[in-house]
């Protein structure tokens, strides 16, 4: 009886005709490494999802259930990344700038930095509460530049009914300017919601996510809420 996987043209001819199934598809050495391959892909890519935003604490944690040699490959990457953080400039305090000095420490300030200049003058009870808000963020977020400059040394004849003014900058382009008292929600304005502004633009890595500034209640159905009915 003749083999029906033989390469022969009768054979050939019974598969066209349906009699014979179609011979299968050799499986090559290439095509079982491709698909050792895209297994691994497809693995390393569910192990990208779980892992992406552990810390190194939760990855030791995951040593005893997880597969070592990604454990291991996450904490490499993690420690470069703290390594390159490291390595980022720390400011820690607020700046006094000048005119000259303006495109040197805002527009050229460099990859990856957020630059925060505030544009004041003396005597003006708001700008003297946001430079000291100022000075605290600055502690808290070393990695942000806080610049402060007088508004006339930096832009002649700046109105002084725009100050205070606060412009961000990343990486030498500006992002959000704040103009004037109202803007800053005038000198009722606190540190954290100062805080809150600046990180809706990103230029701290605040954890406030919800606008800290209190809620005015309607003062009519406060008064009705004290009555007696």
């Amino acid at each position: 009886m003749q083999n029906p996987n033989e390469d022969t043209e009768w054979n050939d001819v019974l598969r066209a005709k349906g009699i014979l199934p179609q011979k299968e598809k050799e499986v090559s050495e290439a095509d079982i490494v491709n698909m050792i391959e895209e297994t691994i892909k497809q693995k390393q890519i569910e192990k990208d999802k779980q892992l992406s935003e552990l810390d190194l604490d939760g990855l030791d944690e995951l040593e005893d259930s997880e597969d070592e040699a990604v454990i291991e490959e996450y904490r490499r990457k993690r420690i470069a990344e703290l390594r390159k953080l490291a390595e980022k400039p720390r400011f820690g305090d607020v700046m006094e700038v000048s005119g000259q000095d303006y495109v040197q420490e805002v527009n050229k300030a460099g990859d990856g930095i957020w630059v925060v200049i505030h544009l004041y003058k003396q005597g003006i009870q708001q700008c003297a509460l946001i430079n000291q808000y100022m000075r605290q963020l600055a502690a808290k977020f070393p990695y942000t530049k806080f610049l402060k400059a007088v508004a006339q040394t930096c832009i002649p004849n700046f109105p002084e009914r725009n100050l205070p003014s606060l412009f961000v900058y990343f990486e030498g382009d500006m992002k959000k300017q704040y103009v004037g008292p109202h803007e800053l929600r005038g000198t009722a304005l606190t540190c954290d919601e100062l805080e809150y502004i600046l990180g809706l633009v990103g230029a701290v890595d605040t954890k406030i996510k919800e606008d800290p500034k209190p809620k005015i209640k309607d003062k009519l159905f406060e008064d009705l809420g004290s009555n007696d009915w």
